[in-house]
């Protein structure tokens, strides 16, 4: 008699989570999702709860023998969700609302990277937008990022090439009412030069297993042009970071970084991922989130071989020093993400997208949904777009330039009103690995002249 599954539920409606529940799926859980999407429709059972719904998840995860909860977004961790389902005697993976501040203030992880002498851009601090604008006039005219102290679903950041871009910044920070709670308080720092990675590590708060590098692509459009999003997509590993740089990556930001949140009595357990610019003094920490990053999630996700559900566990009774390491497929993959016309904008909903089965027929490539929903009333295979970035369209390959192929060959398959998404997703990995080939060739020895 075979054992009985694992129940396992998963918190959030995106393609985060829809990621998450896939891998789990597959790993041999029972999932259910919550409140999920229509993608994750297809594998899990969806509860109709908010994700921050702190008291129905926890009603929920009660009544239906839930084994273990994974929360995919930052909102509910840093409301508190783990410290009410620990109250609860409940088993859940993800930081306590005060460790979940290492992403919802950008003022105390700057604290907390202090503490740790973890290396970051310099920075000031202001507790209103006047006195940031009156800083801003006063200084030298040069390049600058402004960030909301608060969560902003990844809008909050404004990369200025000038006084004048930095100014609208703070205006925009003043007038647009989704910055209302997050502009409470402003950093601006310098800017820093150089490729930007991401590192992820899931850690106990004792030991940690750090992930492979991706890169996010966070502007817009092309070339890194138009305003910030949530991620336009993603690629894993990026060839920028080989071994040794992760582990000085490890050595000189992650470990100092638990080690610092330890000792201000904060201690961190979850996905612990390292925003990273990679500059001519090392690499230096843009930002820290508390769970796993989207899009990046979705290209993670797609490269592991071994068992997610076996990791979450493990952190959830801190005892990963006792879990194999994760293994991982040879190869790349790309995430593509698929949004509606106007994001980062506001977006039409309840249009009909077509196409996602012959996508899914794309070999290596799975489509995880970002914001969808069925029809109501429901129609067999109607769904319909439900927000900005809608789909996250991953591919595997046996190499970057396959995995890139093969995630646009499906994105080329599924159409709603109005869809658009970046091109050249991975580019800047592929250009890397060109130009090092290159170098290779023209390092190589010529061929020995024949003797007469």
């Amino acid at each position: 008699m075979s054992a009985p599954s694992r129940r396992v539920l998963v918190v959030g409606g995106g393609g985060r989570e829809h990621a998450i529940a896939w891998k789990l799926s597959r790993d041999g859980a029972e999932v259910l999702v919550a409140p999920g999407n229509a993608g994750t429709a297809a594998i899990a059972e969806n509860l109709p709860i908010a994700a921050d719904d702190i008291p129905g998840l926890l009603k929920a995860a009660q009544s239906r023998g839930v084994d273990l909860t994974v929360v995919g977004p930052e909102a509910p961790l840093v409301a508190g969700v783990v410290d009410a389902f620990r109250a609860a005697g409940l088993r859940i993976f993800g930081p306590t609302a005060a460790a979940a501040q290492i992403e919802g203030s950008k003022l105390f992880c700057k604290h907390i990277l202090h503490r740790g002498d973890v290396p970051t851009a310099m920075f000031q601090e202001f507790r209103s937008l006047t006195r940031a604008r009156e800083y801003l006039e006063a200084r030298e005219d040069m390049p600058v990022v402004v960030k909301a102290d608060g969560l902003a679903s990844g809008k909050g950041v404004f990369v200025c090439g000038d006084r004048a871009a930095a100014l609208e910044a703070i205006a925009s920070l003043g007038s647009d009412p989704q910055f209302s709670k997050a502009a409470s308080g402003v950093l601006i720092e310098e800017r820093l030069d150089g490729r930007e990675v991401s590192v992820m590590a899931i850690t106990d708060g004792r030991t940690l297993v750090t992930l492979p590098p991706l890169q996010d692509h966070k502007a817009a459009y092309d070339g890194d042009q138009g305003p910030n999003t949530g991620g336009m997509g993603a690629y894993c590993p990026t060839p920028f970071v080989d071994a040794a740089l992760l582990g000085e990556i490890e050595a000189r930001i992650l470990v100092p970084t638990l080690h610092a949140m330890r000792r201000a009595k904060v201690p961190f357990q979850g996905v612990l991922y390292a925003g990273l610019m990679l500059t001519q003094q090392g690499p230096k920490v843009l930002e820290f989130n508390a769970r796993f990053g989207d899009p990046e999630c979705e290209a993670l996700l797609a490269m592991l071989d071994s068992s997610l559900l076996e990791l979450l566990d493990a952190v959830a009774d801190r005892r990963l020093e006792a879990v194999a390491p994760p293994a991982w497929s040879d190869g790349a993959s790309v995430t593509v993400v698929m949004a509606s016309e106007g994001y980062p904008g506001a977006v039409e909903k309840g249009l009909p997208i077509r196409g996602l089965e012959a996508a899914a027929q794309t070999e290596g490539a799975v489509v995880f949904h970002s914001a969808t929903r069925f029809a109501d009333p429901p129609k067999p295979g109607a769904v319909l777009s439900d927000g900005g970035r809608t789909l996250a369209v991953t591919a595997r390959g046996d190499s970057l330039a396959q995995a890139k192929l093969r995630a646009y060959s499906a994105v080329r398959a599924i159409r709603w009103p109005g869809a658009w998404c970046r091109k050249d997703i991975a580019d800047k990995g592929l250009n890397f690995e060109r130009q090092a080939a290159s170098l290779i060739v023209e390092a190589a020895p010529s061929p020995a002249e024949p003797q007469p």
